[in-house]
């Protein structure tokens, strides 16, 4: 596999944010431009992705909208959460306990964090 080269050269931090970066664009037709994946303690993740708007969402924010913007990303990020979820446990190698996306549309930020178990499992 191809991609299994790239993550062999890539920190498990950028991995995580290539690979939610990645399904953004498979999942909402147009991925953030920036993203950064730091932890926040021991047991969390939080990823900030810039530029994360599709057109059609920009839009909506000029005209007035962006609660229905917020509104819609949040029934998408509900039903694609999986997903995402799957792809912090398959590169930090631990299950993730919680997770939240939020968006702020007047500035194409989309933060999402990740808790995970605590390694000693308690």
């Amino acid at each position: 596999m191809a991609d299994s080269h790239a993550h062999e050269s890539t920190s498990p931090l950028a991995a995580i944010s290539n690979a939610l970066v990645a399904l953004h664009k498979e999942q909402f037709g147009r991925g953030p431009t920036r993203a950064r994946t730091e932890y926040a303690g021991p047991d969390a993740l939080v990823c900030i992705m810039e530029d994360a708007l599709l057109p059609a969402e920009k839009a909506m924010v000029e005209m007035g909208a962006a609660h229905r913007v917020q509104e819609s990303r949040l029934f998408f990020q509900s039903a694609t959460a999986q997903h995402f979820v799957a792809a912090v446990e398959r590169t930090v190698g631990r299950k993730v306990r919680s997770f939240s996306s939020s968006l702020d549309p007047h500035e194409g930020v989309v933060a999402e964090i990740y808790v995970l178990f605590p390694r000693d499992g308690g």
